[in-house]
């Protein structure tokens, strides 16, 4: 709503705009949204933010009463900024309508139907899943609930890296185990894979072929090794990410790229398009032409192909299929293969921004503030199937979702179980059990107890300063997940949560929901029955569970 009305009072000013910036500020004192449209305005309007921003009040309050009928007061302060300030009216009104009408206030259709495929995840099938690709297959799940929430038609997907070096390496450790295995020692290659999982799968091979491949040169034999091993290290990834709640619609091959004749073709068309040249013996890509620092190698003097190409042709795949936006999400030391993969775009005649990464820092493992030392080559580290085994999936989720993805985080595994505060998880779970208890002990049931009679509830009497700022909490979650939406950041609706449910726990302490006061307890607990259904859609869209007793 405040979006609109500060719209439409910019356009009456001749200023062509389809979209103005809102926020919610973080100190109460400078109301409850505001908007720095001012300062933003002030370059092109050539006069004061202050003034433009006066400019702006004075359209908002020349618009008909009913428009403006939701604000005490509308301000300026600072340098710019027009704070708006929500009367308790507007708020009790805007808690019905939650309760009421909670599909339609929960989400807003933002997406209106385009198609985005966010890839994420797509470790190389060589081990098990580590913390750090649990934290991108948390941001993932949650991306693609959140997009979906607004409208978005979301596919999912894990591109498999089957093909090349690593997945060669793999097989020739399993190999050197293998042989070991059955009493003729064979030495590990300088750069393999160790580990219980190795020595597993060597085992299965030991078990059906017995000595069939002891004495026979790996070269002999590689695509055996190679493809039993990935296979299986796949059902581990596989079996890692369904206990963790997360699912793909698509898993896409690197292989088949290759077999398919797909890298061929997507050079092709890009030399075609004039964008691929020889040169030394080798093909390169024209990427400096295209916002790239250099041209990249997509074919070496020896006729292997680079990991860009299977990228670059994948990527021309990507856009063949039709989608408006691909999301990449993929860790913080892939930075790097940003411009290249943009410029594969730019050749293909499409504008960058169809293109999205997001990148995820890496994740220090700690047990009670000590770092876990790990080694995944010598296969020594705790897995994302430890982590979940141990604190399980909600909390693991929640605690990767607790700060932005491009930011490092420190994981605490003891704290992690906690069941108090330094828990966030348990924190916002927690919260919505209570309410559920309420009801419980209230024997009624929250979803249908006042369907029959919300407009007669007296919320007047929700006049405390805790309960106010709990309405306009709640009131504000839209512009939140739409800020989530826009942001592709769906840590907002964790922060949010985590906020939600500081103001409760407090005001649960202080206050007696279930009153003597008939008209008080009806609309305590319809306020509570609110901060229950925000709790849900939120844990929902990161991927939890919301407990009803705990």
């Amino acid at each position: 709503m405040i979006k609109e009305l500060v719209l439409k009072a910019v356009t009456g000013m001749g200023i062509e705009a389809d979209y103005v910036e809102v926020e919610i500020p973080k100190m109460q004192s400078q109301g409850d949204v505001s908007t720095p449209v001012a300062l933003g305005l002030a370059g092109v309007l050539r006069k004061p933010p202050r003034v433009i921003a006066q400019e702006i009040i004075a359209a908002i309050k020349e618009m008909p009463r009913g428009d403006i009928a939701a604000f005490d007061t509308i301000e300026i302060a600072g340098p710019g900024f027009i704070n708006f300030r929500f009367n308790k009216d507007y708020l009790y009104e805007q808690l019905r309508l939650l309760y009421r009408e909670r599909q339609l206030r929960l989400s807003v259709d933002v997406g209106r139907g385009k198609r985005v495929l966010i890839e994420f995840v797509s470790a190389n099938p060589t081990g098990p899943l580590h913390v750090g690709h649990g934290r991108g297959a948390a941001l993932g799940n949650a991306l693609s609930n959140l997009l979906q929430t607004a409208g978005y038609a979301v596919e999912r997907e894990f591109y498999i890296n089957d093909a090349g070096r690593q997945v060669r390496l793999l097989g020739q450790s399993v190999f050197a185990a293998y042989n070991t295995l059955l009493e003729n020692p064979c030495p590990y290659p300088e750069e393999g894979y160790r580990g219980e999982l190795v020595e597993r799968i060597a085992g299965e091979l030991a078990s059906t072929d017995g000595n069939r491949y002891i004495g026979v040169d790996f070269d002999n034999c590689a695509q055996h090794f190679i493809d039993y091993s990935y296979r299986k290290m796949l059902e581990e990834v596989k079996e890692a990410l369904d206990s963790f709640g997360v699912h793909f619609d698509n898993w896409q091959s690197e292989r088949l790229l290759f077999d398919g004749g797909m890298v061929k073709g997507g050079i092709d068309s890009l030399r075609d398009k004039g964008y691929v040249y020889d040169k030394d013996g080798a093909v390169w890509f024209k990427s400096s032409e295209l916002g790239d620092d250099k041209d990249r190698v997509i074919i070496k003097q020896d006729g292997q192909y680079t990991y860009f190409a299977s990228d670059l042709a994948y990527h021309v795949m990507k856009i063949g299929r039709g989608y408006d936006e691909l999301i990449n999400i993929w860790g913080a030391d892939h930075h790097g293969y940003i411009p290249r993969v943009k410029a594969v775009l730019r050749a293909e005649g499409l504008q960058e921004s169809r293109l999205t990464v997001l990148l995820v820092q890496m994740v220090s493992l700690l047990r009670d503030g000590k770092p876990v030392q790990m080694s995944k080559r010598a296969g020594e580290f705790i897995t994302l199937k430890d982590v979940i085994g141990e604190i399980g999936s909600d909390t693991t989720k929640f605690i990767f979702m607790t700060r932005r993805s491009d930011s490092h985080l420190d994981f605490d595994l003891e704290a992690a179980k906690k069941q108090s505060s330094e828990n966030p998880v348990f924190y916002v779970q927690y919260a919505y059990a209570r309410i559920n208890s309420l009801f419980k002990k209230h024997r009624t049931d929250m979803s249908s107890l006042f369907s029959d009679r919300i407009d007669s509830i007296d919320l007047s009497c929700l006049n405390a300063e805790e309960e106010l700022q709990i309405i306009k909490k709640l009131v504000l979650y839209p512009m939140t997940f739409q800020g989530a939406v826009r942001s592709r950041e769906p840590h907002r609706i964790t922060f949010y949560l985590q906020e939600l449910a500081a103001i409760f726990h407090p005001y649960y302490n202080k206050y007696r929901i279930l009153t003597e006061d008939g008209p008080l307890t009806d609309a305590r607990l319809l306020m509570c029955a609110c901060i229950s259904i925000v709790l849900e859609e939120g844990l929902r869209i990161l991927g939890l569970s919301a407990p009803k007793l705990m």
